[in-house]
């Protein structure tokens, strides 16, 4: 028979730390630190197969599952000498989730399970504590209640709130074991009328709910979300892990905390926790009480503090890494719950990876593997700029949860963040009393979270770590209304809309708009770590720029070229706008070149400018792309001011004829005439799919005078750099190219005006010319387009869209509900599909080499800043990825990262091989 249970206790257990895939992290980390002899209460965890099972089966636990969870509840009750229902001498028992991944706050837990109404008395006579026991049990029935009945949490709050308000107490703790008693019986009349029966009150029926709802929360919404974020798996499913109750609400002899062996924001190497007296960890975790530092432990349980100073500091000298932990303590008695491998923030993984390689713990490799490329992006944050800090004083002070600087319009539900970024009303600021579980959507396009409860360990602080986004807790001066949608700081009042700007990195609150300044990509501490990383790195790293300033950038954040110019870009500035839309506008081919002549130098300058920045690395210049309607009025608005103009009379009229001059400034109309005109040709250009027409190669193949005049500024820019010492590598682009044809076309055009431009000058650059690979034609015959062709450069942004049929720009609509039912697993546009366009991209990597075999072929699309594809190129043998400036350091990190797990496997099998 399979084996689906593990048991743990008494110092031994039948998991170890390895297990995780079975066990799952916490159950793993469980059965490692009782086999260690670490205070750990007993138990016994269900396995990830299990959970796995459960779902193949319709939702249902088989025959095996269900005997090894009956024989392994016996084997706990006789370790303990209590038996799951006892009236005289109850076990009670929580049942908790626990991937192979921490995934905080996502998934359910349920503690004091086992208590009923005969059972809370047995509990009180035992510990001599009613109003212990009556607290744990309301604590059960409203976990069971909410988790496993899925009744609303709000509707359990509501009873326990107005209790208090009954009483005219602020804290939980001040409620008698009379006043627990009657939370407890109006618990009961909200389940009964919610489900329609009572609160169950066999024990082991309480056992299998609560098991099976754990299972269920695995494909929850916010879990289902977390998951995409954090590219875990779907398949993997949750161990549930059944353990002996300990308990932290037994009196001011007993507490509940969480902590850290380093602090997760910082990584200094620092005791980092809290904890709350007579509670149970649910209060420390979901922000309802606002916790006390841990060492304020040291004050009140001496004994017990050094005891977990000692057994967490074996933990990380065990695991090797910085662990997250929770703890117990019972009348006094210290008893570990779980300790894993800790989330922490780019700044706080880049530190502990460094300091651990200081201490001997781990060597400069395996620290290059403690940091993910994306936490790299963290230290980029924008900070407060000083100077505006000058003349601000906060408003109020919480807890610095997660770094960084963030200013945004103040919104006061999930859902409203959602609504005003998809309506794109520009940044928003989460502001909330506590966040939970379930505003995981409106924290992810937050620009930061603002809370008035919660610790440095509350779901707020630990998922906005985990995110990369800002974060201030425990804001306890300020008063969030969320019905009226205010929020209180002092005797200043915002609203929605109003802009608020904080720092997670102090916890300073400040009303309106702060300017911010990015952060400095010459940290000594980053420099020191890439060039740790930088040896291993064989995949070259370029950057997407189109002007001189992100070139700059690029170069400050290690770029090695610019692998895409978009030449578009350069036309929307002042001074050039005009010129390129007189240019389309053009009626003839020789008011058309006139219109070039004159961009012409503001081209060249644009190029001279980038090209004196990268000075001797490559710069690959993508000739015009878009289609010539972007750079023009929309159709319908002209036809609606043509028509007005037309019907309007008297002074209407001359209203309207100022307003519609006023609009139409840049293209000097003044009369309908002129409209018309314009509207004419707007129509001329009108396309139903433009993003598969007149665009492209197709553009410069139909009017070559473009390409000629974009040609002879970049040649004349190479020579005018060229002349002041600097060594210049230019590579033109072509896109859109699906035939060999019109990429010789185009060629021809560019080796044609390169020898007059060159030999005008008398001077001598090397350049290649090569193409973007962009539709799946061209991959399908990238062995012929490589016979033109010295380089490739997949743009991987439209070759996902004409591989899927998916405009890039209506997606939106589609994607969610794509990403809900699994059709899809991850956004194709932000982590390359790497089964489908991937295999276009190794097929034409293959197919090019073939006919030149020095083909040159990076990638240019968004992907080129995403770790997983940046993976994906390097295995596929491309030469380089390129991506937005501010991406690049994390290109850099996850192509080292790539190297030195590729050169580690090929070590690892010579050594097989050898033995």
């Amino acid at each position: 028979m399979a084996k689906y249970v593990y048991f743990f206790g008494d110092g031994k257990a039948e998991g170890n730390g390895k297990m995780k895939d079975e066990l799952g992290g916490k159950g793993a980390g469980l059965a490692e630190m009782t086999n260690a002899g670490l205070p750990v209460p007993p138990g016994f965890t269900i396995s990830t197969e299990a959970c796995r099972e459960y779902f193949r089966l319709g939702g249902k636990v088989s025959k095996e599952v269900e005997e090894q969870t009956r024989e392994n509840l016996n084997k706990l009750e006789q370790l303990q000498g209590h038996k799951l229902g006892g009236a005289d001498n109850p076990l009670l028992v929580s049942v908790r989730s626990g991937a192979k991944f921490s995934m905080p706050g996502m998934m359910d837990t349920i503690l004091n399970l086992g208590l009923n109404d005969k059972t809370v008395e047995g509990l009180a006579r035992l510990t001599g504590n009613p109003r212990f026991a009556y607290d744990s049990y309301r604590r059960l029935i409203q976990m069971y209640g909410s988790v496993v009945l899925e009744i609303p949490k709000s509707s359990f709050e509501h009873v326990f709130d107005g209790k208090k308000k009954q009483r005219k107490v602020k804290l939980d703790t001040d409620l008698t074991a009379k006043d627990l008693q009657e939370v407890i019986a109006e618990y009961k009349k909200v389940v009964k009328k919610a489900v329609g029966k009572e609160f169950p009150q066999e024990a082991y029926e309480q056992l299998q709910g609560a098991r099976d709802a754990v299972f269920r929360s695995w494909f929850n919404d916010r879990a289902k979300h977390y998951r995409r974020l954090n590219g875990i798996s779907d398949e993997i499913g949750t161990a549930v892990n059944v353990q002996a109750m300990v308990f932290g609400n037994m009196g001011e002899n007993s507490g509940t905390g969480v902590g850290f062996t380093r602090n997760p924001a910082t990584g200094e190497r620092e005791f980092y926790g809290e904890f709350l007296m007579n509670a149970q960890g649910e209060d420390v975790v979901a922000g309802i009480r606002t916790p006390v530092h841990i060492s304020e432990l040291h004050k009140l349980l001496p004994d017990v503090y050094n005891q977990l100073r000692d057994i967490t500091s074996r933990l990380e000298k065990h695991y090797r890494d910085m662990q997250d932990f929770e703890f117990t303590i019972q009348d006094g008695r210290l008893y570990m719950l779980q300790t894993r491998n800790g989330k922490r923030t780019g700044r706080a993984a880049l530190k502990v990876s460094m300091d651990m390689v200081e201490e001997g713990l781990i060597n400069k490799e395996e620290a290059i593997f403690r940091v993910d490329a994306n936490q790299i992006y963290e230290l980029l944050f924008p900070r407060f700029d000083p100077k505006a800090l000058k003349s601000v004083d906060p408003l109020a002070k919480g807890l610095p949860a997660s770094p960084g600087a963030a200013v945004g319009q103040v919104v006061f539900t999930a859902e409203a963040a959602v609504k005003w970024h998809q309506a794109k009303k520009g940044a928003v600021m989460l502001v909330r009393g506590e966040t939970t579980p379930e505003d995981i959507r409106g924290m992810e396009v937050a620009a930061g979270i603002l809370t008035s409860r919660g610790g440095m360990t509350s779901h707020a602080a630990v998922v906005t770590r985990g995110m990369g986004k800002c974060c201030v807790a425990g804001a306890s001066s300020i008063e969030v209304d969320e019905h009226k949608k205010e929020l209180r700081i002092g005797k200043k009042v915002f609203k929605e809309g109003d802009w608020l700007s904080i720092d997670g990195s102090t916890g300073n609150v400040y009303g309106g708009q702060l300017a911010t300044v990015p952060a400095d990509p010459n940290d000594p501490m980053l420099v020191e770590f890439m060039s740790w990383a930088e040896p291993h790195r064989k995949l070259g790293v370029r950057a997407n720029a189109d002007i001189p300033r992100d070139a700059k950038a690029a170069r400050a954040f290690g770029a090695e070229g610019i692998g895409l110019c978009r030449t578009e870009h350069m036309f929307f500035g002042e001074g050039k706008i005009e010129h390129m839309r007189a240019m389309i506008l053009a009626d003839d081919e020789k008011s058309r070149r006139a219109a070039l002549k004159k961009l012409l130098p503001l081209q060249r300058k644009d190029f001279a400018g980038i090209f004196e920045v990268m000075d001797g690395f490559p710069v690959t210049i993508r000739t015009l792309d878009p289609p010539l309607h972007e750079f023009l009025p929309q159709r319908e608005q002209l036809m609606v001011d043509v028509e007005r103009l037309q019907l309007a009379k008297g002074s209407e009229k001359r209203k309207v004829a100022a307003d519609i001059k006023k609009r139409y400034a840049d293209y000097g109309i003044t009369e309908i005439k002129g409209l018309q005109t314009l509207l004419r040709r707007v129509q001329d250009l009108h396309e139903l799919n433009p993003m598969l027409g007149l665009r492209g190669c197709r553009l410069g193949i139909l009017y070559p005078e473009i390409t000629e005049m974009q040609v002879r500024a970049i040649f004349e820019a190479a020579v005018l750099v060229a002349k002041k010492g600097k060594k210049v590598k230019p590579e033109i682009m072509i896109p859109l190219v699906g035939t060999p044809k019109e990429l010789a076309l185009q060629k021809e055009i560019v080796e044609r005006v390169a020898r007059e431009v060159l030999g005008d000058n008398k001077q001598k650059i090397e350049y290649l010319v090569g193409t973007m690979i962009e539709l799946p034609r061209a991959a399908l015959v990238a062995g012929e387009i490589a016979q033109e062709a010295q380089f490739f450069s997949f743009g991987t942004n439209d070759l996902t869209q004409t591989t899927y049929g998916f405009s890039r720009d209506d997606i939106g609509k589609i994607l969610p509900v794509y990403l809900e039912q699994g059709v899809l697993k991850k956004d194709p546009f932000a982590t390359l599909d790497q089964t489908g366009v991937g295999k276009l991209v190794q097929m034409a990597t293959e197919a090019g080499r073939k006919t030149r075999p020095d083909l040159k072929v990076g990638i240019c699309g968004e992907h080129g800043g995403d770790p997983a594809s940046v993976e994906f190129c390097f295995k596929t043998g491309l030469n380089y990825v390129s991506c937005s400036p501010y991406r690049v350091i994390t290109a850099r990190l996850a192509a080292a990262q790539a190297g030195l797990a590729a050169a580690s496997a090929g070590k690892a099998a010579e050594a097989g091989r050898t033995v």
